[in-house]
């Protein structure tokens, strides 16, 4: 298993951040970002706080459980 770095080794400030078209630009939507080849999920209702890193592996893993349905139940909540 790959170590990850901690969040606050990055340079969050400088972060591009990416949220979904669905989050209706009201906040309430996670962001995503590519730094340093880790994938960082933060909260967009919350930039402060420090956000959550993946390798790579574990993000596809995520986006193409997604992708294939695995997740749907959260759209009822």
């Amino acid at each position: 298993m790959t170590e990850k770095p901690d969040p606050s080794s990055f340079d969050l400030a400088s972060v591009d951040w990416t949220v979904s078209k669905y989050s209706g630009g009201g906040g309430n939507c996670v962001r995503v970002a590519v730094v340093d080849g880790y994938v960082l999920v933060g909260d967009s209702q919350n930039p402060d706080r420090l956000p959550h890193v993946y390798t790579p592996a574990e993000a596809k893993a995520w986006l193409l459980g997604a992708k294939d349905t695995d997740f749907d139940f959260l759209l009822g909540l």
